[in-house]
């Protein structure tokens, strides 16, 4: 059974030439910002999104998954058969992340005005599947989407309209709402004194879904596409007092699977460019892998993972068996009655602009 590991011997590919070699690692290059240590007020934090979930059956098998991150798109292509004589009627879910609104933070939404704040689509045979979205808010781990319904407060906390309506509750409603932590009190001055905001606390759970049938004895492509969070870093937090230190270097260690010669090609960029700090920013993915195989087998028959860097002047480093050059900014890793045991990390390092 293969399965995802850690690498063995990375690889370094500066565009400067092709290579057809195998990786153990991808390490790859990108130029990226800031001309000093970030600060943790510089950074937003990334949302870990997925693929589909599959009611537990044992009459499906996933004979193929094709994975496809870049910084502006996350796409997945799947083969399913169904292995029985007899068709299968089921429900396919999209889990979105959890989401909660955060003043004092940034979190990296691709749209913070609707409640499909992904842009998920998807397509069985290549035909657009009709999607229901179900949506669930909660505060201190109660749910509190009737009460949020019944006072015409929208559930997405991130939009404009989910703040005009706390306007509009009560002050008695309001000191409720904040005793049981659906809403916080935040006081700052617009222009015109000191005044009270009410802001959403509670957390929402959103899943995209749809009923379809696998045919008996047939195989059946379902894709589906998004847009990713990308997490940030106003410059290399990994790199701090002229050398790779700092809280976060053995994490990213571990989880990128950065290594001396990923290292390597930093120093030698920031030399070329005459700066005492790494002129580049960081650009984050999470995507889970570790889905509870619910297919028949638990295991996927092909597992192809495709990782665009967007430009050669990118860098790129995530952790992969079997990884190859495709193309000028594409590395991919193909794995056979693949298992993973680890979700997917990606960093981008990408070049300051200035």
């Amino acid at each position: 059974m293969a399965r995802w590991r850690q690498p063995f011997m990375p690889a370094i590919d500066t565009g400067h030439r092709e290579t057809a070699a195998m990786f153990r690692l991808i390490a790859l290059a990108v130029l990226v910002l800031a001309a000093g240590p970030a600060a943790a007020n510089d950074s937003i934090a990334e949302l870990k999104t997925g693929g589909l979930v599959l009611v537990r059956t044992d009459a499906i098998s996933m004979d193929r998954e094709d994975l496809f991150i870049s910084l502006d798109e996350i796409q997945v292509a799947y083969r399913f058969r169904n292995t029985t004589d007899a068709d299968v009627d089921t429900i396919v879910a999209f889990p979105m992340p959890e989401i909660q609104y955060n003043p004092y933070g940034d979190t990296a939404l691709p749209d913070t005005a609707n409640d499909n704040f992904l842009g998920f689509s998807a397509t069985v045979e290549g035909v657009p599947v009709d999607i229901a979205l179900e949506q669930k808010a909660y505060a201190a781990g109660l749910d509190v989407t009737d009460l949020l319904k019944r006072h015409g407060v929208p559930l997405f906390p991130f939009g404009d309209e989910a703040f005009e309506a706390l306007k509009a509750q009560t002050p008695a409603t309001l000191r409720d709402w904040e005793s049981r932590g659906l809403v916080f009190n935040d006081r700052y001055d617009v222009g015109d004194g000191v005044k009270d905001h009410p802001t959403p606390a509670w957390t929402l759970r959103s899943t995209y879904w749809w009923r379809m049938t696998f045919p008996a004895g047939r195989s059946i492509m379902v894709e589906h596409r998004y847009k990713p969070s990308i997490g940030g870093t106003a410059g290399v937090s990994f790199f701090q007092d002229g050398r790779f230190s700092g809280e976060t270097h053995a994490d990213y260690r571990e989880r990128y699977c950065l290594d001396e010669a990923f290292e390597r090609a930093i120093l030698r960029e920031t030399r070329a460019r005459g700066a005492d700090y790494p002129p580049f920013y960081e650009s984050r993915i999470a995507y889970v892998l570790k889905t509870g195989g619910n297919w028949a087998g638990g295991t996927i028959g092909t597992f192809r993972l495709t990782v665009d860097k967007g430009s050669t002047k990118n860098f790129v480093s995530f952790c992969a068996d079997t990884v190859r050059k495709v193309g000028p900014t594409t590395f991919e890793a193909t794995q056979t009655d693949f298992y993973p045991e680890r979700d997917l990390e990606v960093l981008f390092l990408r070049p300051a602009d200035y």
